[in-house]
């Protein structure tokens, strides 16, 4: 299944508390539960005013599905062409 990477505006992320992360994270896990395999989210990095996700999903439009029904914003969508790490210089 291909990977994303979706960037979402969201002005003072990084001040995001750990209660309103939780309730994000439980938003975002109860809409998935609802759409079935053909999404999964699998990690997401909060910056200043973003939060960037990385999903695999059948296509771009499961996303925008997600955002919308989850009330998330969808900024940008980029389909991950490979996957760089310190594996792969033998570290």
């Amino acid at each position: 299944m291909p990977m994303y990477m979706i960037e979402r505006d969201v002005p003072g992320a990084h001040t995001l508390t750990a209660e309103q992360q939780a309730g994000i994270s439980g938003a975002s896990c109860a809409v998935l539960d609802g759409m079935g395999p053909q999404i999964k989210w699998l990690q997401s990095y909060a910056t200043e005013n973003k939060i960037t996700c990385i999903y695999e999903a059948a296509s771009e439009d499961l996303i925008r599905e997600h955002g919308a029904k989850g009330g998330f914003p969808v900024t940008r969508i980029s389909e991950i062409a490979s996957v760089l790490s310190p594996a792969l210089a033998g570290k």
